[in-house]
């Protein structure tokens, strides 16, 4: 658990300011991922401030100039992961944290301010040209360990990394994030196979499950279901709960899980906090039509 804890009304109300931050940049920057910050936003708060225990933020705390693929050729560039309190000398006793859907990148730039991993005005230069605030997160944004294409590569490594704590018998946990879409390809259920056969109980994964993904509802696409069952019969221990209960959330953290890696499989809506959205999903990339511009500005504002 991390040195300082939030409280349930602290994490509730940096959930409510990220959804706001990121339904204000929707409006002005033409669209944003807003569905997967309503669906996310007290899942990775409730990491951040309630659960993992990542140590100090050694990272700059305001945005970096990032001037592309020849200086990361290089290694010539600020690592994303600092911001998670990790550099190249890892803390035996300190958690890990991959985030595997990238494009929740806005999210978790919001959770890093909110938990005074960041800068606030870090967040102005959002997916702006020659910045690491990206819209799809990679190695070089702020809380990122990895770049994470393709869909399941992320999970993969951060099981090794999971495997290489318990050869070395450090203590850190090593936390992932996924979204549900990302269940359907077969390289995470390799991951989640050969995690249960080395026995990582150290390796903790939750899911935003939200029920949607690129090309609409998650069940219509490739149906997951029974996730639990599944992860189970693959030696896993899993629990399923409200995405959007902070108190949930964080006792499901707590579940043992000896010898085995834990699931934790957050049911939640993609238009929770803006009722507005509910008649636009499933919507993977949110443009805010014209039309209903003023409404949404208007909700904003009373957010």
């Amino acid at each position: 658990m991390p040195e300082k804890k939030y409280s349930n009304e602290e994490i509730a109300r940096a959930a409510t300011s990220i959804r706001k931050r990121i339904l204000g940049l929707a409006i002005d920057r033409g669209g944003c991922y807003l569905a997967q910050a309503c669906s996310s936003a007290e899942i990775v708060s409730t990491l951040y401030m309630n659960i993992m225990n990542l140590g100090p933020s050694l990272g700059c705390p305001d945005a970096q100039p990032f001037p592309g693929v020849p200086s990361a050729v290089n290694m010539d560039y600020p690592k994303g992961s600092l911001y998670n309190g990790v550099q190249d000398v890892r803390d035996p006793d300190k958690d890990r944290f991959f985030v595997s859907c990238c494009h929740y990148a806005s999210v978790i730039y919001c959770a890093l301010v909110q938990a005074g991993r960041m800068s606030d005005r870090a967040i102005d230069k959002f997916n702006v040209d020659g910045w690491n605030m990206e819209m799809i997160g990679a190695e070089h944004s702020p809380g990122f360990e990895n770049t994470a294409g393709s869909l399941g590569q992320t999970v993969c490594i951060a099981a090794g990394t999971a495997h290489a704590y318990k050869m070395k018998g450090w203590n850190g946990k090593v936390y992932c994030m996924l979204s549900d879409g990302e269940l359907e390809e077969g390289q995470a259920w390799e991951c989640f196979q050969a995690s249960a056969f080395y026995g990582l109980d150290n390796f903790v994964v939750y899911v935003d499950v939200n029920g949607q993904q690129v090309e609409g509802w998650t069940k219509d696409i490739m149906n997951t279901e029974p996730m639990v069952d599944r992860m189970h019969a693959f030696g896993w221990e899993a629990v399923v709960v409200d995405g959007h209960d902070i108190d949930a959330l964080e006792k499901a953290a707590r579940t043992p899980h000896p010898g085995k890696p834990l699931m934790v499989l957050c049911h939640t809506s993609p238009a929770h906090g803006i009722p507005l959205l509910d008649k636009m999903m499933p919507k993977h990339f949110v443009r805010i039509p014209a039309a209903e511009k003023d409404a949404f500005v208007q909700f904003y504002q009373q957010m």
